[in-house]
């Protein structure tokens, strides 16, 4: 019996070929006429680097950068097995967790180093980029990324302006004649799973800038000045950004790279199966298990196990969803594709040690399935 495990990582805990390997365990221990793919999964947010190099046998490569608030930071990003893809989370650059509560500020942060790790790709021989961008500390629309790849953004004097929120509202020119010229015959897809737009009430500034550190003043000041950029993008770039959705994405850096590299907005999810031809993969098999650290109200919303069900839908193949905690009410996701349930939580315990459980729990969930699967194949149920 053929099985595909293809779960996303349990955060905090696992990532997703440590929860798969888990899962193996369990079901060989059940029955070792199991035939078992394991194929890691992400859905473009924190772990997207690491599921994509361990599903297609690539590497991840290290890169010092400048980090959001101008200093050096250590930052990641992985080549996959066919040597020409670069996977990049803009949070191992530019994120949130790089910057210190008491240092929280939009208007001075920058994604400078994201176009670094760009850059960095380029120079790696990679044509084909996927860049992750949630998690982010800035709010510059992607200026500081541009940036680093030779795009010049000039005040009134003709001046480049510098790093942060502030100076959007200072930019009166956009220069691309100087941009790697490497970013023509390159593709870019950018895991976007928010639909905001740049500016104005939903925009990134309101929705998004407070978590980052803005105060209401800011708040108004990054708003105007996402207005005058797109503006300026409407003026000498022909590209008419704020309705776009996910262009107000990690404090606009989905417009930016739309704008500035001309790249392609798509879901996470997508991007992924898309990439390790998940098609493929899964029409074959005789059941499919997914699953993600959490499972409720917001699984359907373009997470791992909802992206998995729907390709193993198209072949009518059963999906069986496993989560350290599960909503009360799983209807929705059982509509969704999910075909049953099981948390690996065995008795009542504090998350800490859930956390550390999760290997042995997660192959006593795996265990479980196989028998179950196992007994119904036996009495000729399957």
């Amino acid at each position: 019996m053929k099985v595909l495990i293809a779960p996303d990582a349990f955060k905090g805990s696992l990532t997703a070929i440590e929860v798969a390997k888990s899962l193996e365990k369990g079901l060989k221990k059940a029955s070792t006429e199991f035939e078992i793919e394991k194929v890691p999964m992400a859905d473009g947010g924190e772990g997207t680097v690491r599921s994509l190099v361990d599903a297609t046998n690539g590497q991840i490569m290290t890169k010092e950068v400048v980090g959001p608030l101008g200093d050096k930071v250590e930052a990641y990003l992985g080549i996959l097995g066919d040597q020409n893809t670069a996977v990049i989370e803009m949070a191992a650059a530019s994120g949130l967790p790089l910057v210190p509560k008491e240092k929280r500020d939009p208007t001075k942060t920058t994604t400078y180093g994201t176009g670094e790790l760009i850059k960095y790709a380029l120079d790696k021989g990679c044509r084909n980029l996927i860049i992750g961008i949630g998690g982010s500390a800035t709010n510059d629309c992607g200026v500081g990324m541009a940036q680093a790849l030779g795009v010049k953004f000039l005040n009134a004097k003709g001046k480049e302006v510098g790093f942060g929120g502030e100076e959007l509202e200072n930019i009166e020119k956009i220069d691309l004649a100087n941009r790697d010229p490497r970013i023509k015959e390159t593709t870019i897809q950018v895991a976007c799973d928010v639909d905001n737009p740049l500016y104005g009430k939903e925009g990134a500034a309101y929705v998004y800038g407070a978590q980052k550190g803005a105060t209401p003043e800011m708040i108004e000041k990054l708003d105007q000045g996402l207005q005058k950029v797109a503006q300026v993008i409407k003026l000498d770039l022909g590209i008419e950004i704020n309705d776009i959705p996910g262009a107000g994405a990690a404090g606009g850096l989905g417009a930016g790279l739309l704008a500035f590299l001309n790249a392609n907005l798509k879901s996470g999810i997508d991007i992924v199966l898309d990439t390790i031809a998940f098609s493929k993969k899964v029409k074959d098999v005789d059941f499919v298990i997914t699953g993600e650290g959490m499972i409720d109200s917001q699984t359907i919303y373009g997470k791992t196990p909802i992206g998995v069900a729907k390709v193993a839908k198209k072949y009518s193949i059963p999906v069986i969803g496993i989560a350290g905690s599960l909503d009360s009410n799983s209807d929705e996701i059982y509509q969704a594709g999910i075909d049953a349930l099981f948390s690996i939580i065995d008795r009542p315990m504090k998350l800490e040690t859930a956390m550390k459980r999760a290997p042995i729990l997660l192959a006593k969930t795996g265990e479980n399935i196989g028998r179950l699967v196992k007994s119904l194949d036996i009495r000729g149920e399957l």
